[in-house]
C-alpha cells in the first residue's frame, strides 16, 4: 500500500470539505488517517492450525465477548462489536486465542458484518486441522453508518449469525450455544 498516495487522497478530501489542513489540530491528520486506513486494510492471516489432541472432551468450546472493529464498505465508517464463537471438537481442540485471532483477521479491510460472520464460520468449519462437528458464530455490533448519518439511530445494534454442522441439525446444540452466550455470571 502506498502511504504517500493515501496521505495525498486524505488531504484532497479534507480540502474538498473546506477544512484548514494547516491548522494546529489538522497538521498531521492526513498522515494519521492514511496510516489508520492502511492498518485496517492490512490482512493478518490467523493461523488456526494450532491444535491439541483431546480424546476425553466432547462438549462445546465457546469464546465470547471477542471485541472486533470493522469498516463499512458502503460509507467507510467504523462499526464495533463483540463476537461469540463456538465449535464442538472431534478429537482435537484449537488453542483458544486462535478464535480471537480468527475474528480479528476476518474483520480486516472494508467488509460487511455479514461477510465477517460468514468468513469466521467457513474458516472454522472447513479447517482440516480442527475437523469440528459444527460451529456457531454470532456478531453484535453498533454501526457508525447508522448512528452518525442517515437514521441517526445511536445505540441500535445489528446481530448476525452463522451455524454449521450440528448447530444446524441439532436444535439442542444451537439452544445451548445461545443460552451460554447470554449467560452473564461465571
Amino acid at each position: 500500500m502506498n502511504l504517500e498516495a493515501a496521505k495525498s487522497a486524505v488531504t484532497s478530501l479534507l480540502l474538498a470539505l473546506d477544512q484548514d489542513i494547516n491548522s494546529v489540530d489538522m497538521k498531521d491528520t492526513p498522515k494519521r488517517v492514511a496510516e489508520m486506513l492502511i492498518e485496517q486494510c492490512t490482512v493478518k492471516d490467523a493461523e488456526i492450525d494450532v491444535t491439541f489432541a483431546e480424546d476425553k472432551f466432547g462438549g462445546m468450546v465457546i469464546v465470547r465477548d471477542i471485541p472486533f472493529v470493522g469498516m463499512c464498505p458502503h460509507h467507510l465508517v467504523y462499526y464495533t462489536g463483540k463476537a461469540y464463537v463456538a465449535y464442538i471438537p472431534k478429537k482435537k481442540v484449537l488453542g483458544i486465542s486462535k478464535l480471537a485471532r480468527l475474528v480479528y483477521s476476518c474483520s480486516v479491510g472494508f467488509v460487511t458484518q455479514e461477510h465477517i460472520t460468514n468468513m469466521i464460520a467457513e474458516r472454522l468449519y472447513e479447517s482440516d486441522d480442527i475437523n469440528c462437528q459444527g460451529c456457531a458464530v454470532v456478531l453484535i455490533a453498533e454501526h457508525g453508518c447508522m448512528s452518525l448519518r442517515g437514521a441517526k439511530a445511536q445505540g441500535a445494534s445489528t446481530i448476525t449469525s452463522e451455524m454449521r454442522g450440528v448447530f444446524m441439525t441439532v436444535p439442542a446444540a444451537r439452544q445451548e450455544f445461545l443460552d451460554l452466550i447470554h449467560q452473564r455470571s461465571l
